[in-house]
């Protein structure tokens, strides 16, 4: 039902897309879309205005105005979702909400974390026993997509890399020639929710200014459902976003690489 009652509001030309406000707002009532603070539905949003404090370029607002009224088991319902404990038929009132920006789990390892990849010249080991290791490229933490937050500022303009679990151990080249540039997140289709992924990855390319989605699998049958739910989160994201898969071979060697259905600027396929 309709009626009056305060709302936020954000000033798009004052939001710089820090992402603090979504961070900061226990209901998810806000996503980052196309590099901006968005409200997702009047129905998330409680009107207490948790985000203003936490937005550096005074873009929030609270305004008197007729609304949907505040839904509060939706609202619960979709940071549980995004936080990645599943579906939930009812989520108990008292209590912090997780945030779905934060990690499922309180553990200090899986704090999100954007760096810069290793600098250390190629060769240049730490002792004799690890003479002449690769360089590693990864450069954001956590990179299992259960854990990856769903909204993050290392996102924006970034190309994603999602990796079945497998990848980098079967091609040596992981590192340089496919995580390099790229944020990484890893899964695998058979042994975890293939359902939850997909959502998540769709709400991911929604919220996030992605530029462009690499999916790197093996050739086995089953990590095909990789390549398979990419395609439905980017067909369902409703944008048009530049994607291609890379097939593995179990021996270390590159099999394929293909334009993925319903992705921008296609390019022909290769071989490495």
């Amino acid at each position: 039902m309709r009626r009056m009652r305060q709302l936020i509001r954000i000033d798009e030309i004052k939001c710089d897309g820090c992402g603090l406000c979504v961070n900061a707002c226990r209901e998810s009532a806000l996503a980052l879309i196309n590099g901006k603070a968005r409200l997702v539905s009047e129905t998330y949003c409680d009107g207490l205005g948790a985000c203003i404090g936490e937005c550096p370029q005074g873009a929030i607002t609270i305004e008197e105005c007729e609304a949907e009224d505040f839904d509060e088991l939706a609202a619960e319902r979709r940071t549980v979702q995004l936080a990645g404990i599943g579906q939930a038929a009812h989520v108990p009132t008292p209590g912090p909400r997780p945030n779905p920006a934060a990690a499922v789990c309180a553990c200090p390892g899986s704090a999100v974390r954007a760096f810069a990849p290793a600098l250390r010249p190629r060769g240049e080991a730490m002792d004799d026993a690890l003479s002449g290791e690769t360089v590693s490229q990864l450069g954001n933490w956590p990179v299992q997509l259960t854990l990856a937050p769903p909204v993050a500022p290392h996102y924006a303009g970034a190309r994603l890399l999602l990796s079945a679990d497998c990848a980098a151990f079967a091609y040596g080249g992981f590192h340089e020639r496919l995580l390099a540039g790229r944020v990484l997140l890893i899964a695998c289709p058979k042994l975890d929710d293939a359902e939850f992924y997909r959502e998540k990855l769709t709400y991911m390319l929604q919220a996030n200014d992605i530029a462009g989605l690499d999916v790197a699998f093996m050739e086995v049958p089953c990590c095909f459902g990789l390549v398979r739910l990419a395609e439905e989160a980017l067909a369902a994201s409703g944008k048009d976003i530049p994607a291609r898969a890379i097939r593995l071979g179990i021996h270390g060697d590159v099999l394929e690489e293909r334009v993925l259905s319903g992705a921008a600027n296609a390019v022909p396929q290769a071989r490495r």
